[in-house]
């Protein structure tokens, strides 16, 4: 059998370039998304033509029951799971305490936290008990900082970032590699980031800062340090690292906003 990389969130950004990555090194890889299934076709088939191997699957992680019956089908018709990518977005952008209905805000704690309390809850006993596995898990500077209207988004990914320290305290002993990914900047990514700007504003940023300005982070090389950290020996695991565009100022060097 493969063996498996999941990736839970594989748009065109971070998770489906992550994706290929893997699948260059001989894993088959598993992409899932929420919508776009055209795009996920053509992903999947972008990765078959290339000689790799892939299979894509709409599910929606917040649906009861998604994740849980996926890590099962996987794990039998598949293959082992190897390494898991957790790359579920939270962001809602800007709201104003008054604007965040209470269905909004659990939503944010839903998508970040509890999905990858549910992945963990899954996996990890089947790593555990094969004595190895990775979990890759992206997050966003709100990890460790709460904006004026990221009230959701703060709460949920300060969550995801405690959620991983508690996992790597109780499974990297077992084996298991807990790695935290901190996104500190604009990813080049059109169909997260593009969508929140939207087109005009997007291709603007692209002009001020993408291509050979080197200000955007870059998905296809942010996945060679995906893939590194899922072949790092276990006497040098790396927990956490933040990733940015050399341009940008780290998120501990920007000062405190007053409001």
């Amino acid at each position: 059998m493969k063996k498996v990389c999941l990736v839970l969130g594989a748009g065109a950004g971070i998770g489906g370039t992550v994706g290929k990555r893997f699948a260059r090194e001989g894993y088959h890889t598993v992409l899932c998304r929420r919508s776009d299934e055209d795009g996920l076709k053509r992903l999947v088939v972008e990765i078959k033509d290339t000689g790799g191997s892939a299979t894509g699957r709409i599910i929606n992680a917040a649906d009861e029951g998604s994740i849980e019956e996926l890590v099962a089908d996987v794990e039998a018709n598949i293959g082992p799971i190897e390494v898991v990518l957790f790359n579920l977005g939270a962001q809602i952008g800007n709201r104003a305490l008054g604007d965040t209905s209470y269905k909004v805000f659990e939503l944010g704690w839903r998508l970040a936290t509890f999905a990858l309390f549910r992945i963990a809850s899954c996996v990890f006993p089947l790593m555990e008990a094969r004595g190895t596995g990775t979990l890759l898990v992206t997050s966003a500077t709100a990890a460790v900082r709460g904006n004026a209207g990221q009230h959701s988004h703060a709460a949920a990914m300060g969550g995801r970032r405690m959620l991983c320290q508690t996992l790597n305290a109780e499974f990297a002993s077992k084996g298991i590699h807990v790695a935290h990914v901190l996104i500190d900047g604009a990813v080049d990514a059109p169909d997260t980031l593009g969508k929140m700007l939207g087109p005009e504003n997007f291709a603007k940023l692209r002009e001020a800062k993408g291509s050979e300005h080197d200000g955007l982070l870059v998905p296809e090389h942010m996945a060679e340090t995906y893939f590194h950290l899922a072949q790092q020996h276990r006497s040098a695991w790396t927990h956490e690292l933040d990733l940015r565009a050399y341009s940008d100022l780290a998120w501990f060097n920007h000062a405190p906003k007053l409001v």
